[in-house]
């Protein structure tokens, strides 16, 4: 568990507070500034890979942050696809199987996508930790976009060194857990607690890369 210890830690390590002052605006302005924050999810994965024993990056915006930024956003998207595709056909199966506990028929429909969407969440989930971890990783490492996408590749690098990513995973799932808690904690917020949970997945998804052979080779 020291793997998930120093990445709750690392967020708050060398010249933190500048670091989290721009990366709470971007999480704040999300819709305008996706690309950029994901952008610099990268550069704080490849920094983790570089010297796990240095804080979070400094914000440096530039052409490259852009563009990694945008080649993670569309990785997410492609994961995220099948099951934004098959939300209206399971709320409409939902809907016919009377799942609401209301006959209004506005009503119905609300819970019946509410339904599928926690429904799809949870395999939705899945896919995107196994994958998207060893992805990142290669792709922070060798700045090939190619990596994001080699799909069998972080399933090798999963059965390559389960051990280290399930305490990668560990770290990750309780950072956004933690993070998305930050909404009734102590009145922080939420988004400070979605930055914390950026910078902790993005030392987590760097010891996948740390651990052994780069999990794309192959």
């Amino acid at each position: 568990m020291k793997l998930v210890a120093e990445s709750f830690a690392w967020p708050f390590r060398g010249r933190w507070r500048s670091t989290w002052a721009a990366g709470v605006l971007c999480v704040l302005l999300l819709p305008v500034l996706f690309i950029p924050l994901l952008g610099y999810a990268i550069a704080a994965t490849r920094a983790a890979e570089q010297d796990p024993l240095q804080g979070p990056p400094a914000w440096r915006m530039s052409a490259s942050l852009l563009a990694d930024g945008f080649w993670t956003a569309l990785a997410v998207l492609l994961t995220l696809l099948p099951f934004a595709v098959a939300w209206n056909p399971l709320s409409s199966a939902f809907f016919n199987a009377g799942v609401s506990p209301t006959r209004d028929a506005a009503m119905s429909g609300i819970y019946a996508h509410a339904i599928a969407f926690f429904a799809l969440a949870l395999p939705w989930g899945l896919v995107a930790l196994l994958v998207l971890p060893h992805a990142t990783a290669s792709f922070a490492a060798t700045g090939k976009p190619a990596d994001l996408f080699n799909l069998a590749a972080a399933v090798r690098g999963v059965r390559r060194d389960f051990a280290t990513w399930n305490v990668a995973a560990a770290a990750i799932v309780t950072g956004w857990t933690i993070g998305l808690a930050c909404a009734g904690l102590l009145c922080v917020g939420i988004v400070p607690g979605i930055f914390y949970a950026i910078l902790v997945s993005a030392h987590a998804a760097a010891a996948l890369h740390r651990s052994g052979p780069h999990p794309s080779a192959g």
